[in-house]
């Protein structure tokens, strides 16, 4: 399990060159997650709520593939570590307040781990259930085309991912594949 307050108020990353690749992937992941399509194409709410849903989304896959490398563990929770540091950051730019920082913070793990297990559950009972849980999620109950495209589109992403072990995901050199466009 991962753990985003265990050093909370201390958020700290990874040293030399493992922090390097923590934010080679972490910047794949956020890049990928900005793509326009996903946005113009998929009915994805172009907001705070719908690119931190799609962040959510692309780190899951990454960590989904992580736990199942020799490993993978710990490279797991340094990139997990990494998106909670980036979040904590995001906050104290956006001008919330030190008092305010750690009740959103908890609201990130929240939806953190309430998507993640949703995602879990559903990738294992099929696409459709995918598809349900990411209209739920991401498109907020709507648009069920769109959230069958991106459920077809995270199975694409994570086959993928699937041959690549840590050593591999550590190169930082693959990429998602490029999101459904009309």
């Amino acid at each position: 399990m991962l753990w985003p307050f265990n050093r909370f108020g201390n958020l700290t990353q990874p040293q030399g060159a493992l922090k390097g690749t923590i934010e080679a992937i972490y910047g794949m992941i956020v890049a990928q997650a900005r793509e326009p399509a996903f946005y113009a194409s998929l009915n994805v709410p172009d907001t705070v709520n719908g690119r931190f849903d799609m962040l959510l989304l692309h780190l899951w896959m990454v960590l989904h593939q992580l736990r199942t490398c020799d490993d993978g563990e710990a490279l797991a929770q340094a990139l997990f570590d990494h998106f909670c540091a980036d979040m904590d950051d995001n906050l104290r730019e956006m001008g919330v307040g030190d008092l305010t920082v750690p009740k959103r913070m908890q609201a990130f793990g929240e939806a953190f781990y309430g998507r993640t297990a949703a995602y879990d559950s559903a990738l294992s009972a099929g696409e459709t259930e995918l598809a349900a849980a990411i209209g739920r999620n991401i498109l907020n109950g709507e648009h069920a085309d769109g959230a069958a495209r991106i459920a077809a589109y995270v199975k694409q992403a994570l086959a993928v991912l699937e041959p690549f072990g840590r050593d591999a995901l550590l190169q930082a050199n693959w990429h998602f594949p490029p999101p459904p466009k009309n």
